[in-house]
């Protein structure tokens, strides 16, 4: 009888934990939390050049502004903002100056 009603409470309390884990990943991520994740991760691959690039977030989706000095560093600060956890999208709309 110990052995079943332990089993049970066990299976009981696996499943909680198991729900809570996924009801955590469910909760959306703040654009605030977002745009300074996004400058962060801007900042530590541009460095000072990172100040031309303006990033706006809403509902998710990443907007970024301003301009670069190549298609390859477009490029690189679409996939910097495509990592970031809650980034829904990206438009980039940066310019390239050389």
């Amino acid at each position: 009888m110990y052995r079943k009603r332990l089993i049970s409470m066990t299976a009981v309390l696996c499943g909680l934990s198991l729900g809570t884990a996924l009801a955590a990943d469910q909760h959306p991520v703040k654009d605030s939390y977002i745009t300074t994740k996004v400058k962060s991760e801007l900042v530590g691959d541009f460095g000072k050049r990172a100040a031309h690039i303006s990033v706006k977030t809403k509902d998710g989706v990443v907007a970024l502004t301003g301009h670069v000095d190549s298609a390859d560093a477009k490029d690189r600060a679409e996939r910097d903002a495509k990592h970031i956890k809650g980034v829904v999208d990206v438009i980039n709309r940066l310019e390239i100056e050389p």
